[in-house]
């Protein structure tokens, strides 16, 4: 894939994830990337597959935009940021300048991948849970896998509303309010006594640097996003490990306590495995279930992309012992919509 190819796919993502300025911003760089620049070159000389199923380099291009606006460092690009409305000839000018002026910035921070931790999807994770303990009502020994800064980690302390029902913690001030179809998810609370997470890269999010770069891959015209963000960040207390997801989990699955749920939840990064891994992991986790009692229940809890011709990722539900396998619906990749299937 060519990088013009790939800000055009881009773009089609974000307007279909509703964000149209960032659409509009992918299109204006396929149309105006300055390829005879040092930046034009050092992106030339990428490797492998450029696009949103690979490097993600119109998104890591985006980021380092979106972060010379928060770090207010680019103020003629600032101005031509949401909320302004302005002309297509001001926003092209502002981000072009900033290419050039930032272009040492933007050069170093393109080495790094892209580091997100969409909040909105706990609102999947809340439902599912709540189905996993309505089976093996224990409190949870939650583990996640690709976990980023960890914010997901810290759902029971979210708020997820359904047509005036809420699900979660009262004293919560971290509102999850998706379009929801189908039958409400079960009552029972779960209740988290250890979460930890593992990540290739981890991020700190009660580190100004680190929240920064999470909030830099938020889009500028979805404030929501950013806010939410910023207020995972506030309660945050889970650990997340710097180490291989399956290695890692390897070394947890033996270690969940008698009297626990071992709850295993990972929301868009499965597809982001090698094979050998996913094949791995899932042996691993089939290994463990085998192994589960009562007393000792295993569940798996994913949303990931599966390839279909559907909108969004499934979201499924493996437990044990008994191998109960559940689809539990689909759910926007940003978390803006449930398609909720589970009714028992």
């Amino acid at each position: 894939m060519t990088l013009e190819q790939a800000f055009a796919e881009q773009a089609d993502h974000c307007i279909a994830l509703g964000s149209p300025f960032m659409g509009q911003l992918m299109t204006l760089l396929k149309n105006d990337w300055p390829t005879d620049s040092a930046l034009g070159r050092k992106v030339a000389g990428f490797e492998g597959d450029v696009g949103p199923m690979g490097a993600s380099l119109p998104l890591r291009i985006a980021a380092g935009l979106h972060t010379l606006v928060l770090q207010h460092k680019a103020p003629s690009l600032a101005a031509a940021y949401p909320p302004h409305e302005v002309s297509e000839t001001m926003l092209s000018e502002g981000v072009l300048d900033a290419l050039q002026t930032h272009e040492a910035f933007l050069m170093k921070w393109i080495d790094h991948a892209p580091q997100t931790n969409e909040v909105r999807r706990s609102a999947a994770l809340i439902a599912g849970a709540r189905v996993a303990v309505q089976h093996f009502d224990l409190p949870v020994y939650l583990s996640e896998l690709g976990a980023s800064g960890g914010l997901n980690l810290m759902w029971d302390h979210f708020l997820l509303e359904i047509d005036g029902h809420r699900f979660g913690s009262a004293l919560s001030t971290i509102l999850l309010s998706p379009k929801w179809t189908g039958a409400l998810p079960p009552s029972g609370q779960p209740r988290i006594e250890k979460r930890r997470g593992v990540d290739l890269n981890p991020l700190d999010p009660t580190r100004r640097d680190h929240l920064l770069r999470l909030m830099a891959y938020m889009w500028a015209d979805q404030p929501e996003r950013l806010n939410l963000t910023r207020s995972a960040a506030s309660v945050l207390d889970a650990k997340v490990h710097q180490d291989d997801a399956i290695d890692w989990l390897a070394r947890q699955l033996p270690a969940a306590p008698e009297g626990r749920l071992h709850l295993i939840q990972h929301t868009i990064a499965w597809q982001y495995f090698s094979k050998a891994a996913q094949l791995r992991g899932t042996a691993l986790i089939e290994a463990a279930g085998k192994r589960a009692t009562k007393n000792r229940p295993l569940a798996w809890l994913a949303m990931e992309s599966d390839g279909s011709d559907q909108q969004g990722a499934a979201l499924t539900l493996r437990m044990w012992p008994g191998d109960i396998r559940l689809d539990l619906g689909r759910v926007d990749f940003h978390g803006r919509w449930i398609d909720w299937k589970y009714s028992g």
